[in-house]
């Protein structure tokens, strides 16, 4: 059974306007995403800033209210749980944020920190509380000393790793990494994916991984969800997606990545034009108004997301069940 399945998740913020406030239109940020998680997997999400990957994140963990679809966890449907029915609950999925300084209490000390979740759902108190957390130091790579320190006087690498600690105090099932290394250094990053993934074979747990850095999926990630405009248009596991991506706006993120080796050559798909509204989305694939390979059918056809080959599945028409994965031809 999956730890996470989700689906046809949709959040819109309603538009406000006029003198009596009332709703004009709706931001889009996420228009029906599905996706499962299993056991000791890592499901990446990578899209441009303002696809709605965040927001995927923030609602799956019940931060934010959906406007439809389904959440469940192990099974157990979350989705119009109540805050006080729902908290029973979340200690099976935590989170781990973009920056661990903003979301901890200055005021409080590194080891009060950690330690709050235990308190919170009644797991531990006193001195079993004070040994839980110094555990939970040392697993994190941190020396249990400094658990009398405040935030202030850890590195950005520090923090992130007592955020880490943090979620990890209560065993959940789930995790949700929203841009945990993106503002780290790129050796204090390594460090930390590698403590994700030792954590992860240890705890069998289940990683929803966000992050704009197509290098970090790469690493960390078994399978890798692409969005675009609040929707998935491909999802794969990550070897066959950096080897044959079928949808061209996961062509155009690869190219776009930069390549170790400066004397490999490689064909550079690039996209013309700004990203749509999220309030006003293109009729038919979203993408059609940047897409080199669009067809007249583009601009009417909204494509499902299909699985045209095993394990992968991609929204696009021009991309049909069963097809081998030739090279389009550019219409623009």
């Amino acid at each position: 059974m999956p730890r996470l399945e989700v689906d046809g998740l949709v959040k819109h913020f309603p538009i406000l306007g006029g003198v009596l406030r009332r709703e004009v239109g709706a931001v889009r940020a996420v228009d029906g995403v599905s996706f499962a998680i299993g056991r000791g997997e890592t499901l990446g999400v990578v899209g441009e800033s303002g696809c709605g990957k965040s927001t995927v994140g923030k609602t799956v963990l019940k931060l934010i209210e959906p406007t439809a679809g389904t959440i469940r966890l192990a099974g157990v449907d979350v989705t119009s749980l109540s805050r006080g029915a729902m908290w029973p609950h979340r200690r099976r999925i935590q989170t781990i944020f973009q920056d661990p300084y903003s979301s901890m209490n200055p005021r409080l000390t590194a080891g009060s920190i950690v330690g709050e979740p235990l308190s919170n759902f009644g797991i531990a108190s006193g001195s079993e509380r004070t040994d839980r957390v110094a555990a939970l130091f040392r697993r994190v790579g941190l020396r249990p000393e400094t658990m009398t320190r405040f935030t202030h006087e850890f590195s950005g690498g520090q923090r992130q790793r007592l955020g880490i600690a943090k979620a990890l105090s209560v065993n959940p099932d789930v995790i949700v990494a929203d841009e945990p290394v993106s503002a780290l250094d790129v050796s204090v990053q390594a460090q930390v994916l590698n403590l994700l993934i030792d954590l992860q074979d240890e705890h069998q747990l289940a990683y929803l991984f966000i992050s704009h850095d197509l290098a970090v999926m790469r690493h960390i990630s078994h399978r890798i969800a692409v969005m675009y405009l609040g929707r998935i248009v491909e999802i794969t596991d990550k070897a066959r997606l950096f080897a044959t991506p079928l949808h061209p706006y996961t062509e155009a993120l690869l190219a776009a990545a930069p390549v170790p080796d400066p004397r490999r050559k490689r064909e550079r798909l690039v996209i013309q034009g700004d990203v749509p509204s999220p309030a006003k989305p293109p009729p038919g694939c979203h993408f059609h108004t940047r897409c080199p390979f669009a067809i007249p059918e583009c601009r009417t056809i909204d494509p499902p997301l299909l699985e045209v080959a095993a394990g992968h599945h991609v929204a696009c028409i021009r991309r049909p069940v069963g097809a081998d994965p030739v090279p389009l031809e550019r219409t623009r």
